[in-house]
């Protein structure tokens, strides 16, 4: 009746396995359970892999997707295409479930309603403790706003075509999902009778420059701005112009390892419009793209030009060439295969994309 995703990517494994511990402790033990890792480092997934054979209730999906930028909803849309029983449940890999939570769901469940839980946040201290569920003292209580933990009907959100992949990064896609499910005509309902899951208390990953992970600085921002324009838009469906929910495949991945086609560019406007312009038709196969910072001595004398009113190249900064260039792979290449690093320190961009998979 009942089936759960939990996603992941390089979360803390004690984390991880206190919250696959309160689901393999369910009171009821009838629900389909998914573990998707989407792109984890190879070491930390050998842990993984490891921790996750203890439970062998769990079907778990790895994504070879590490140097991508994090896609929660495609990695969501992977289980929700395999999802058979009638209702479907997102659940954060940092939560612990309450040993009745799978008997709630149950008595929750409507075909016209979408229930989703109010969180009990724990701090760190209390985090790091080992006890029961309810031993579990919350610091404070998240809203309605919070909305990561949600049980869909199953034929509702497939017909809708599922999380809307455009979100990658954090933030909105828990939301946007509501939002669609509320515009189809369902009802949407909050569960803060009691509290039947605790969010685990967690660091955020500090962004220092030597980090070559992928990371667009206005994606928040973007992200935010587009779950306001999908509610004025009155949106239901999405992901029309491409697959969605789809699966790796890790040869198409083992094939960046040996690109066939070499490009270098300089950061100037033109170089880039001309870069993606080649990328809308080139089917060559893995193309290796390196972008560089222009010399010093170019940059000083262009900058001469300008002062001048002479004729001058634009250049475009390192940062704004790496949102622009993770944008048009949002937009149009999220589901080829690539890896994506960019060294502030050095100020070079590699982009490495398997056009033909």
């Amino acid at each position: 009746m009942i089936t759960i995703v939990l996603t992941n990517r390089n979360r803390n494994l004690d984390i991880v396995k206190k919250c696959l511990e309160s689901l393999h402790n369910q009171s009821d033990q009838e629900f389909e359970w998914f573990l998707v890792d989407y792109g984890s480092d190879v070491s930390y997934l050998k842990s993984l892999t490891k921790l996750v054979k203890a439970y062998s209730k769990i079907q778990y999906i790895t994504c070879p997707t590490n140097g991508q930028l994090w896609s929660k909803c495609r990695a969501i849309n992977i289980a929700l295409k395999k999802a058979q029983n009638p209702y479907f449940v997102v659940g954060d890999i940092d939560l612990i479930f309450h040993p009745d939570y799978i008997t709630n769901l149950k008595q929750l469940a409507n075909p016209s309603q979408v229930h989703y839980f109010q969180y009990g946040f724990l701090n760190e201290i209390e985090s790091n403790q080992s006890k029961d569920f309810d031993l579990y003292k919350v610091d404070f209580k998240g809203q309605e706003e919070v909305t990561g933990n949600t049980m869909f009907p199953t034929s509702v959100l497939k017909e809708i075509n599922g999380f809307d992949e455009f979100y990658q990064g954090w933030g909105a896609e828990d939301t946007d999902a509501h939002i669609r499910m509320k515009n189809y005509g369902l009802q949407l309902c909050f569960f803060n009778k009691r509290i039947l899951v605790k969010h685990q208390w967690h660091g955020k990953a500090y962004r220092s420059k030597k980090s070559t992970h992928p990371y667009h600085s206005q994606l928040e921002s973007i992200n935010h701005k587009y779950l306001e324009q999908t509610v004025k838009l009155n949106r239901t469906v999405v992901n029309t112009k491409m697959k969605w929910g789809k699966v790796t495949i890790e040869k198409d991945y083992l094939a960046l390892q040996t690109p066939n086609v070499f490009l270098k560019i300089e950061n100037t406007h033109s170089s880039l419009s001309a870069l993606l312009a080649q990328l809308q038709h080139d089917n060559s196969g893995v193309l290796n793209v390196e972008i560089v910072q222009v010399s010093k001595t170019q940059y000083w004398k262009n900058k001469l030009k300008k002062y001048l009113r002479k004729k001058y190249i634009e250049i475009t900064p390192m940062e704004r060439v790496n949102n622009n260039l993770l944008e048009e792979i949002i937009k149009t290449y999220r589901n080829k295969p690539y890896n994506y690093i960019f060294d502030r320190v050095k100020n070079r961009i590699v982009l490495t994309i398997n056009l033909t998979a």
